[in-house]
């Protein structure tokens, strides 16, 4: 760290641990896209179904505590939900 004085070393350090968490979010929340992706390619629609929920609900999370802007979750959702809608019509 290149902070001296007490406070700037506290605040440098837990910057550090909400980077760290945000990382964390932001990766489960590409996992989500992931998992629903793959069960969208596989023709899965039960399980795309449920894998839109779990990506929505970290998503409106995410969004909420600011780690992403709330029109980016906004936009994710319209376009996942939109890619489920067109499969599911053209099963």
């Amino acid at each position: 760290m290149l902070a001296n004085i007490k406070s700037a070393i506290k605040r440098a350090r837990q910057a550090q641990e909400r980077r760290f968490r945000n990382v964390s979010t932001r990766s489960a929340i590409k996992t989500a896209i992931r998992r629903f992706e793959e069960a969208l390619t596989a023709g899965d629609m039960t399980a795309a179904k449920a894998a839109l929920r779990r990506t929505t609900i970290l998503l409106d999370k995410a969004a909420a505590k600011g780690i992403i802007h709330k029109n980016k979750a906004a936009r994710k959702k319209s376009r996942l939900a939109k890619r489920l809608a067109a499969a599911d019509t053209a099963s």
